[in-house]
């Protein structure tokens, strides 16, 4: 049924064919234009289905969207769950990135070329534990993505951030030297200064 799916469709991503990738898994190309019932991403070829968030999740992920954009300063721009291109095979949505927009237009950009991610952020969900923990913080830094924000649900339901940055020589996450857990409040100056009452972020 794969193979013939395949050919049928002729490489192309289908709502019919697309949990039968080909040898080499899915391409960009191939998926882009897919239409499917459920949020869903490419990773190493694979279409990945995309869980439903819950309130708390949408709520703190919008908050923290809004609190970056009225944070930020030139040259750079903020988006909320806009798929960023690592390579053909790979294309994630994480929940915020923060990105240099130097020679990007806009307006019709399909993609965040990873090149010009600055931070990317992933507000963990119970069907999302096992990506923002460990394959994703991998994948994030392997790619160079200078700053990493793993946002957590901690008692009470306040959010607790985890703030990390790409060492330099190993290429990997480690922890913030300056304060890798945020409680109560978010302060950092990378990749620009930003305050953010964390208490707020789930205010109704």
């Amino acid at each position: 049924m794969a193979a013939e799916a395949r050919i049928e469709h002729d490489g192309q991503a289908t709502p019919e064919n697309w949990m039968y990738p080909p040898e080499d898994g899915w391409t960009y190309d191939q998926i882009k234009e897919l239409e499917l019932p459920f949020d869903w991403e490419l990773l190493d070829g694979n279409i990945v289905v995309r869980g439903a968030a819950k309130w708390w999740h949408d709520q703190v992920r919008d908050r923290l969207y809004l609190s970056l954009m009225l944070a930020r300063r030139a040259p750079y721009s903020v988006n909320v769950e806009r798929s960023t291109l690592f390579d053909e095979h790979n294309v994630p949505k994480p929940d915020i990135v923060v990105f240099d927009k130097t020679g990007l237009d806009i307006r019709t950009l399909e993609c965040t070329p990873v090149a010009s991610v600055a931070l990317a952020v992933e507000v963990v969900s119970p069907g999302s534990r096992t990506q923002d923990r460990f394959r994703k913080p991998g994948m994030y830094a392997e790619a160079g993505i200078a700053y990493y924000w793993r946002v957590e649900r901690g008692e009470d339901d306040l959010p607790v951030v985890h703030e990390f940055w790409r060492h330099h020589e190993t290429g990997v996450y480690v922890s913030s030297p300056e304060r890798p857990t945020h409680t109560g409040k978010l302060i950092t100056e990378v990749p620009f200064p930003v305050e953010i009452d964390l208490h707020g972020l789930i205010e109704v």
